[in-house]
């Protein structure tokens, strides 16, 4: 007996519909540090990384600053959070906010 092949096509992709996150493909996700949240619904985000020099072998490190968009606003300056790769929203955003891993500890507020 002849086996059916599967629909080239999924059905989201037929209908018309928002495909799920898992057949958009694979996104880049990154962890950083939260260094500017003066701009509505974006952040500025430090990411870290660590590799040894080519050359030298010394241990480098390099980072890098991606805007993000905070749709809630709520990442604040000094979070530690987690962003993943989107369609371009601005000239410089292609970031999403996707959580808040860790809260920076919260500033004495000074009572006058």
């Amino acid at each position: 007996m002849p086996e059916a092949t599967p629909p080239t096509a999924e059905p989201a992709a037929i209908a018309g519909t928002a495909a799920t996150p898992a057949a958009r493909g694979h996104r880049k996700e990154r962890l950083g540090k939260v260094i500017s949240a003066k701009m509505a619904k974006t952040i500025v985000v430090e990411v870290q990384r660590r590799f040894p020099h080519p050359q030298y072998k010394k241990v480098v490190t390099a980072y890098a600053k991606f805007y993000a968009h905070d749709e809630k606003r709520e990442a604040k300056v000094g979070d530690l959070v987690l962003i993943r790769e989107t369609r371009p929203l601005s000239k410089l955003k292609r970031w999403r906010l996707t959580q808040v891993v860790e809260r920076s500890p919260e500033a004495p507020v000074a009572v006058a």
